[in-house]
């Protein structure tokens, strides 16, 4: 097994990762740096990507991942410090999480994606696109009602164990802390909302917006 390193934007490259084969691609890669990247994994027994970057950089690989139909390479990534995705999954950074990347092993994972075709690794906010920011409308998580109505924000998170992922309505400007609601699908409907998948927000505003999982798991290296 030799693992392909994408390094995006001016992430820095940790010494245990200078030795393998590195790519450069921008902060949030796209299509065409993740071509350059399968390529090179084509001819890998054991294919195995590690992303050197943000969140925003490790979603869009799972995403090219899941879009290609390529979820049977092994994914490990590598960021600085720790996020959304380092706290949903127990990843480690830095020097720590390029030792892992080398010698780790892989497990499968629930994988939750939304219905415009984008994985979810760390966190997703969605709020409403009016100046004072207030979320209208109504979401579920499974069958169970999360809100109905004006709330600060809503924020969903991927899990390690099924059924997937948990949502919660932003207490941002409240008092007391996240009733996290655990399921397989989170559903909104809004007059008009703002999405953050991972720290890239959307160009425009959606009135609908579904995270659910999918049909296959993903595989995320771990420590041995």
């Amino acid at each position: 097994m030799t693992p392909i390193v994408l390094k995006c934007g001016d992430a820095p490259l940790p010494i245990a990762l200078r030795a393998l084969d590195v790519l450069c691609a921008p902060e949030l890669p796209d299509k065409d740096d993740f071509d350059e990247a399968f390529a090179r994994l084509e001819t890998t027994e054991h294919p195995r990507l590690v992303i050197v970057g943000n969140d925003g950089a490790f979603a869009a690989a799972l995403t090219r991942l899941m879009r290609a139909e390529r979820l049977h390479v092994e994914l490990a990534y590598v960021p600085e410090e720790r996020s959304d995705a380092t706290y949903a999954y127990g990843i480690r950074t830095g020097s720590k999480a390029a030792a892992i990347a080398v010698s780790g092993v892989a497990r499968p994972l629930p994988l939750i994606r939304d219905d415009a075709g984008f994985a979810l690794v760390g966190e997703a906010r969605i709020y409403g696109s009016e100046h004072d920011g207030e979320l209208v409308g109504e979401a579920y998580v499974d069958d169970t009602r999360l809100f109905s109505g004006t709330v600060p924000g809503l924020r969903i998170v991927p899990t390690a164990e099924l059924p997937g992922l948990r949502a919660a309505v932003d207490k941002r400007r409240w008092f007391g802390g996240y009733r996290w609601v655990a399921g397989r699908a989170v559903q909104l409907g809004s007059p008009s909302a703002v999405l953050i998948r991972d720290g890239v927000r959307t160009q425009r505003p959606v009135k609908r917006s579904t995270f659910y999982r999918h049909h296959q798991d993903w595989l995320l290296v771990y420590g041995a």
